[in-house]
């Protein structure tokens, strides 16, 4: 089975794109939603959590995310530490995951990626990108916050520019309206291809 990893930073239209995909009756792994799910469930990675950054990552409802983010997002080594724990454990799911599933192709939503190695898990990598503004002004309307966080958001991800010559196909998303035609033509290719 052919697996497809879709990629976008924020605001370009990355998770639009996976539900377009999803409406085609084509399996999509949201892997943003099967990390935090993971975090919660897996008994290995939830040690290994409370191992390197303390009990109170966890409280009685779950994974204490603002704890969590506190501590990783000031700082860069706690970061790449809680990503060596979650990636791994993410990658495995993926992988169970897609087996279990028929159709021609399957798609793997996830921000990161190339930052996280995922890549090396798919067939076929899309970059879906946009132009900066548009992203801001996108994300600032989802998200409803400010347009100096959204531009530092935007900063610490990978540019479109390395999106796009990592990619084996880029998807210039300004108007949605294009999106449809343009996944409808990308179903077709994956559906014809033979592995």
């Amino acid at each position: 089975m052919l697996k497809v990893g879709i990629t976008g930073g924020i605001g370009s239209g990355k998770s639009t794109v996976c539900r377009l995909f999803a409406d085609n009756d084509v399996a999509v792994y949201d892997s943003d939603k099967e990390a935090k799910r993971l975090m919660n469930e897996d008994a290995t990675l939830r040690a290994a959590i409370i191992s390197r950054f303390g009990e109170e990552s966890y409280t009685a409802e779950g994974l204490n995310r603002k704890y969590l983010a506190d501590k990783v997002f000031t700082d860069e080594e706690s970061l790449q530490a809680l990503n060596a724990l979650v990636h791994p454990a993410v990658k495995r799911d993926f992988e169970r995951w897609a087996e279990e599933q028929s159709g021609d192709y399957v798609v793997l939503e996830c921000a990161i990626l190339f930052e996280s190695g995922m890549n090396t898990m798919v067939d076929v990598t899309v970059a879906v990108v946009a132009p900066l503004d548009l992203r801001v002004s996108r994300t600032c309307r989802r998200d409803k916050c400010d347009e100096e966080s959204v531009r530092r958001r935007i900063a610490a991800q990978m540019s479109d520019d390395e999106l796009t010559a990592k990619a084996d196909i880029t998807i210039v998303n300004i108007f949605e309206t294009d999106l449809e035609p343009t996944v409808k033509e990308l179903d077709y290719r994956f559906k014809n291809v033979r592995k």
